[in-house]
């Protein structure tokens, strides 16, 4: 499964890629906004520094003008891939966008019918956001399977890129589920890598090294 960063903060990226295990970064309008810097520069700068996908969203809510924005966006990079709401005019839009060659990203999924129109729709990724709908009292990680069954039952080339994820619990069941892709907060990549036993256990090896060089 491939490990993307859900961010906007370079500071974050550059340390999960120190990581060795970054595969792509996904941002929004509220990621953006939440760094505080004009986004074109954040845009150019995130894909300066990854080789992988980098997904960039568009704001408009009609096909054209995603379209429009969608080739203002590319010139930030090979990599960038256009995020499209998961709406009648975004359908159309990836549509046109496929066609075109250019890699998309369907987002705010919350069904697996959702996800099938995306792919039918030649989505190159489909983000259903599984925290979201935890947090109206459904089990968001439920929908992912799902989508894995019937993506397989047809043949979709569709990426899985399980989004909303709120803790490693979700990492490890989107995992389990055959996603192909988690985006992951930086809050959450640093949680992956610890257990308190392996914190024990290095300790223990320190202090009885530090016995036989004595």
């Amino acid at each position: 499964m491939k490990f993307f960063i859900d961010t906007a903060d370079v500071a974050e990226i550059k340390e999960a890629r120190e990581l060795g295990i970054l595969d792509g970064v996904t941002t929004n309008p509220s990621l953006i906004k939440k760094s505080g810097r004009p986004f074109k520069d954040v845009a150019a700068e995130i894909c300066k520094l990854v080789s992988g996908p980098v997904s960039l969203e568009v704001t408009a809510i009609d096909c054209e003008g995603m379209l429009k924005e969608a080739a203002e966006l590319a010139g930030f990079g090979d990599n960038v891939v256009i995020k499209l709401p998961l709406i009648p005019e975004g359908l159309k839009a990836c549509k046109r966008l496929t066609e075109q060659g250019v890699k998309t990203n369907v987002t705010l999924c919350f069904s697996p019918v959702q996800a099938l129109l995306a792919a039918k729709a030649g989505a190159s990724f489909i983000s259903p956001f599984v925290g979201r709908l935890d947090d109206i009292g459904q089990d968001g990680m439920e929908i992912i399977p799902q989508i894995r069954q019937i993506y397989d039952n047809y043949g979709f080339d569709t990426e899985i890129l399980v989004a909303s994820i709120r803790n490693p619990v979700h990492v490890l069941d989107a995992a389990l589920a055959g996603a192909d892709v988690a985006t992951i907060p930086f809050s959450v990549f640093k949680q992956l890598v610890h257990h308190p036993l392996t914190d024990k256990g290095l300790a223990q090896f320190l202090k009885d090294w530090k016995e036989v060089k004595a």
